[in-house]
């Protein structure tokens, strides 16, 4: 297949490095020095158990350049999608999918949801409704992405663990196309399964990201750490039991015990969430698709969540402080 990955840094680049290794045509939209480092040593990915391989993808900061593509894989965060979204039609096909890759609730939550909420728009993750207006819901797929990585250099990604990506229709049937994208990816070297439910099993990986991830920002603490000191780690589950009161409100069904996913967590060891890496490198954080949405949601099916409404105030003004002053903020070794 013809695979553009708009956004190839952690997750993004992750993918593209794999899929091109296994034979699929693959592009990357990137921009700055990791750009330059791309095309000038290819994209290099730093496996999980230390091995190495080097992409050679084709890369480009201009859409319209990568041309007409059989996927599109969205790779930024949810925040930045908005902003390349209308010049996405450039890489179409009457055949074109996208496959969302974002964390936290996706703009698409209440399409093809088929519940009293169908077609509802999220202010949250899409403010004004311009994700929807510009990117036809019938081209896209759903995933729920469980790897963790980093970009530790420039044109250089870092596999720290994780290798599954749950894919779906976002009206849970299962199409040729959908089984299509998981037989590629499962080449790649990942676990791909199509899964029925993919509101249900976004919910669970959600659980971990609106409290892990904000947590870890405020208190530069990683997984482990935060996950064995009890205070953070009543706080987190505080922040679960709320999520988990809106969700079923929603009508998910959670298969696992709160305890159970804090300490899937604690397993990941001393690992930095991508939420503290954007405060480390003073990049805008996701608060709003990991814990706003799931507030705003709240405020839909009338259910309290003060341990997330204070968290994200918190983790707004210290993203807006970083931001006001052009700053980052990272605890150094004394």
């Amino acid at each position: 297949m013809r695979i553009c990955v708009v956004g190839a840094g952690a997750i993004g680049g992750l993918l593209a490095a794999r899929l091109q290794q296994a034979g699929e045509e693959v592009s990357v939209i990137a921009r700055g020095p990791h750009l330059a480092a791309i095309k000038a040593n290819g994209l290099k990915l730093i496996e999980e158990n230390g091995s190495e391989i080097v992409a050679r993808v084709a890369a480009t900061d201009k859409i319209a350049e990568a041309g007409e593509q059989d996927l599109v894989i969205l790779g930024m965060k949810a925040h930045q999608v908005a902003a390349v979204v209308s010049d996405l039609k450039q890489l179409y096909t009457s055949e074109t999918m996208v496959l969302t890759a974002q964390n936290g609730i996706p703009w698409w939550y209440f399409f093809k949801h088929g519940g009293p909420y169908e077609g509802r728009k999220l202010d949250s993750v899409d403010p004004g409704g311009v994700v929807a207006a510009n990117l036809p819901v019938e081209r896209v797929l759903g995933s729920v992405v469980y790897p963790a990585a980093e970009i530790i250099t420039p044109g250089v990604i870092k596999h720290i663990e994780g290798n599954r990506f749950s894919l779906s229709e976002i009206d849970n049937n299962e199409t040729a196309r959908v089984k299509l994208v998981s037989q590629a990816l499962t080449k790649a070297g990942f676990k791909a399964p199509v899964v029925s439910d993919i509101r249900a099993e976004l919910w669970t990986k959600l659980w971990g990201n609106l409290s892990f991830n904000p947590v870890s920002a405020l208190t530069h603490a990683t997984l482990e750490d935060l996950c064995r000191y009890p205070l953070t780690r009543g706080l987190v589950a505080d922040m679960m039991r709320e999520a988990q009161a809106v969700g079923e409100a929603l009508g998910i069904r959670f298969r696992i015990p709160i305890e159970k996913r804090i300490a899937g967590g604690e397993a990941v060891g001393p690992h930095k969430t991508s939420m503290l890496q954007d405060i480390e490198a003073g990049r805008p954080v996701e608060a709003d698709a990991l814990i706003g949405s799931v507030i705003e949601l709240g405020r839909i099916v009338d259910v309290p969540t003060p341990h997330l409404d204070t968290t994200y105030a918190l983790v707004k003004l210290l993203s807006k402080t970083l931001s006001d002053q052009h700053g980052r903020l990272r605890v150094a070794s004394t």
